[in-house]
């Protein structure tokens, strides 16, 4: 696919996001996914295969933050196999504690499925609000 079908095809993802729909984003994403939260604090680490995106990053962010979460793309840029999001999040907390992070979102396409992601976010912010990762989901 050419950089500005990837892009349109992430315009599409983002538009289900942006109104708390997840599923056109799960069914994009290619089972052998890679997904990079950077950083240097304790929810950066490296998910590999779709499982472990939605089990071991999103399936503990859905019991903090419950959806429907939304996060809402203010700019996308492509080059190549990537697209590039910035991004605002719109959540809560069980608690009513508003989780509105910041986002940059890296995304490699290959025929027309997420591949890769890096996900640059407000690391102070998310620590804050979620607390650390949970310690007995790290790996052994």
């Amino acid at each position: 696919m050419s950089a500005a079908e990837n892009k349109k095809l992430m315009q599409e993802i983002m538009a289900g996001l942006a109104q708390g729909s997840r599923q056109m984003y799960v069914e994009r994403l290619a089972d052998d996914v890679i997904m990079t939260v950077t950083g240097e604090y304790s929810w950066s680490r490296t998910y590999r295969g779709k499982q472990s995106v939605l089990h071991d990053l999103y399936g503990v962010v859905n019991k903090m933050v419950p959806p429907p979460r939304k996060t809402i793309p203010f700019r996308i840029l492509a080059d190549e196999d990537w697209v590039v999001v910035e991004a605002r999040g719109n959540a809560a907390r069980n608690d009513g504690v508003r989780y509105d992070n910041h986002y940059c979102l890296l995304y490699r396409f290959e025929g027309g499925m997420i591949k890769e992601i890096r996900e640059y976010n407000d690391s102070i912010l998310c620590e804050r609000v979620l607390g650390k990762y949970p310690a007995d989901r790290l790996p052994a």
